[in-house]
């Protein structure tokens, strides 16, 4: 069967079409434009899943969302980004397409894809850990990402690393996504430089190329994520740690040192392997089609 699926961000809807033959065909994104409020991203969401429904006719309809979800009541509890609270999100679809509705969070959506499609195969449990603008992780036991008791499991980018550090957005100080997130490393070399403004990969090239203050604040990106990764896998013993993001791009450079810190942390244990995510930027896309495949056919067997 056919299905669509959308992947909202705090920027971007990100679109896509799952066939029968399970090929997904990346659809155009749509501007969140979070500034107009959140009835209007609403709308915009609703605009979009209907052109969608439209041109494609699908049995099923998949949507991811970021921040705290409820998937059982089909709700976003909060999402900073979309300046959504308690909104209906599965409900509201359904009514408007008369189609039904496969709701989920984005990191554990990606989780899912990585674990049916990319790097998560074969393993019976695995950390799922986008790197990008925040830090999040989906921990996933059996191909499926662990919810929680309250559905908000996987926020490794809140656990606290660096304790009366810097002032984190959750309310906490020194968090992991404090340190090792994209926009953390870009904010704290132009801190630690007057000013200028480069992004995350701009300061690993420069840290390559012996820059003082971008290897400090690389190396400290790596040792804080892989503090973070250290009392996860403590917890719960995955297999493999998959990275995503736009910071797996940076590829050995990135993975040799976090491996090595990793390694260095667990004292009484030998490391999973670290690997890059193999789905990119269609993952959580990926997730939210499989979703809504699974309303029809029950989720594919391990």
């Amino acid at each position: 069967m056919t299905v669509i699926a959308l992947d909202v961000g705090g920027t971007q809807i990100k679109t896509g079409v799952l066939a029968p033959d399970g090929t997904l065909t990346h659809g155009e994104r749509w501007f969140t434009r979070a500034e107009r409020g959140p009835d209007a991203v609403i709308e915009t969401v609703l605009a979009c899943a209907t052109e969608l429904t439209r041109r494609h006719a699908p049995a099923a309809v998949g949507i991811a969302v970021p921040g705290l979800v409820d998937e059982a009541a089909g709700t976003s509890v909060f999402a900073a980004n979309l300046g959504w609270r308690d909104v209906p999100v599965r409900a509201w679809l359904a009514e408007e397409l008369g189609l039904p509705v496969a709701f989920g969070h984005d990191v554990r959506a990606g989780g899912l894809a990585e674990a049916r499609r990319g790097a998560g195969r074969g393993c019976r449990s695995f950390l799922f850990v986008p790197v990008g603008t925040g830090v999040a992780a989906a921990v996933v036991l059996d191909g499926r990402p662990l919810l929680g008791g309250r559905g908000f499991a996987g926020e490794l980018g809140h656990l606290v690393v660096r304790p009366g550090g810097e002032p984190c957005p959750c309310g906490n100080r020194g968090c992991v996504e404090t340190l090792a997130s994209a926009s953390a490393i870009a904010r704290r070399y132009r801190r630690a430089t007057g000013g200028e403004e480069v992004d995350a990969e701009e300061v690993r090239r420069r840290a390559e190329a012996g820059d003082r203050a971008a290897s400090a604040v690389w190396s400290e990106a790596v040792e804080a994520l892989a503090d973070g990764l250290a009392a996860t896998v403590n917890l719960f013993d995955p297999e493999r740690i998959v990275i995503g993001g736009g910071l797996a791009r940076a590829g050995e450079p990135y993975f040799g040192p976090l491996r090595a810190a990793l390694a260095e942390r667990l004292t009484f244990r030998e490391a999973p392997p670290v690997v890059p995510a193999e789905l990119g930027h269609q993952a959580g896309c990926l997730g939210a089609a499989l979703l809504a495949q699974d309303l029809r056919t029950g989720p594919a067997p391990r």
